[in-house]
């Protein structure tokens, strides 16, 4: 978590809005498990490259033609804390329009006490498209995407906008996945 915290606040620093993703958000929104890396999705443009490299220091290892190609591609670039060879995987806005409601609908979520400290991330909703949507790229193989997708609805089931998942799964084309989801869950129940 604390290399997160470090770039969301490089990411803060130079401007740039973000989201969490990947497991590190659907463990805030399920059941926790570790990660082999951190996936955040960013606003970013060529000019806030060097601010963000700036912002970064020393600690990590950054391209920032890396950076550059991610923005005109609407691609991605990835990001190494030195002291801890994590990976952090920054993909740019944009690649499909569906990605700016979800930036629009980001929530804070508190990661830390003593102090406070928030990070920005999917809505539980959108973290339960974004998984089915990865699963459905990865030819269904990926037990881990599929399992993430059922500790949501099984945390979160009760306080989900079904209207929305509903309509971003036909839209992001998980609907019979999303069906598929819900009544195994519903089966556990």
């Amino acid at each position: 978590m604390a290399v997160a915290l470090r770039v969301a606040a490089a990411l803060e620093a130079a401007g740039i809005e973000y989201l969490v993703g990947g497991s590190m958000a659907s463990s805030m929104a399920g059941e926790p498990r570790s990660t082999l890396d951190i996936d955040l999705v960013v606003r970013l443009s060529e000019s806030h490259v060097p601010r963000l490299v700036a912002a970064l220091g020393d600690e990590f290892h950054v391209d920032p033609n890396s950076l550059v190609r991610a923005v005109r591609q609407r691609s991605s670039a990835n990001l190494i804390h030195l002291a801890s060879a994590l990976k952090v995987d920054l993909f740019v806005l944009g690649a499909s329009p569906f990605e700016e409601g979800q930036m629009l609908r980001r929530r804070l979520v508190r990661v830390a006490t003593h102090p406070d400290r928030f990070l920005y991330a999917y809505t539980a909703e959108d973290i339960v498209l974004q998984k089915l949507r990865w699963y459905r790229l990865g030819n269904h193989a990926s037990d881990r995407q599929w399992r993430d997708v059922l500790s949501v609805l099984r945390i979160s089931g009760p306080t989900l906008d079904r209207a929305y998942l509903n309509e971003g799964a036909s839209v992001v084309g998980v609907a019979d996945l999303l069906t598929r989801a819900i009544v195994e869950v519903e089966a556990e129940a």
